[in-house]
């Protein structure tokens, strides 16, 4: 059974490890921390789910975890992961009201949240974290439509590319690196089918273009090939 407490300053702060709030000084710090809850999670445990009331922002410290909607056939649509320092649930910043997915545990987790009227209060303020989470959150929009676009437009070995690309950033690892999610979530996030996604991940492999190691592991081995694959700008390189 989880539960959940107040995170204080240390090692495990959420506050000291979220990049969203790196450089506050120390005031901004001490209000957080007040604010702050910690709750850590088993794979396979619900963070929220759809329908439940929204009143809280959401950061994750530790681990990983998978937003997805479920059809009325009961098919699974995997919307996005959220990796560490990523956050969710920002509609509760502005209004109160339900959850439109559910946000399931896929590896062990340590998750954060800020209720609504004590983010409220500190923004009210605070203008330079105002201004930070204006700014995150236009971001995490710029992300999304970037993603959907990629979605719509992109065929499936350029979605894969992307997405491999964007793996490696979040694990910020250059060389072999285990991928942060089962490979059913990953073919489900880009939209084909397990099978297509093994024959793809093959076919890089055999054009030297990436390295598998057991069931997860991978080592992108020509970055500038997989990035050309991807279709990215030389400013949109990761």
């Amino acid at each position: 059974m989880t539960c959940e407490n107040h995170d204080h300053s240390g090692h495990d702060s959420c506050i000291l490890h979220v990049p969203l709030f790196t450089g506050l000084p120390e005031q901004g710090v001490l209000l957080l921390n007040e604010a702050v809850h910690s709750r850590r999670y088993r794979k396979g445990e619900l963070v929220f789910q759809e329908g439940d009331r929204s009143d809280a922002l959401y950061i994750i410290n530790q681990g990983v975890v998978k937003i997805a909607q479920l059809a009325d056939t009961g098919k699974e649509h995997v919307l996005r992961f959220l990796f560490h320092g990523d956050f969710g649930g920002m509609s509760a910043l502005f209004k109160e009201g339900l959850h439109y997915a559910n946000a399931e545990v896929i590896e062990d987790a340590v998750v954060c949240r800020i209720y609504r009227n004590d983010l409220k209060t500190i923004l009210d303020h605070d203008s330079d974290m105002a201004y930070r989470f204006l700014a995150a959150i236009s971001e995490r929009l710029r992300d999304a439509d970037e993603w959907a676009g990629s979605i719509s437009l992109m065929d499936a070995e350029r979605r894969l590319a992307k997405t491999l690309l964007i793996f490696r950033a979040k694990a910020a690892a250059p060389g072999v690196y285990q991928l942060p999610v089962a490979k059913k979530d990953l073919a489900a996030l880009i939209g084909i089918t397990p099978e297509t996604l093994s024959r793809k991940l093959a076919a890089f492999e055999s054009q030297g273009v990436i390295s598998l190691t057991g069931k997860k592991g991978i080592e992108i081995v020509n970055v500038d090939v997989l990035e050309a694959i991807a279709g990215l700008l030389p400013q949109q390189r990761l």
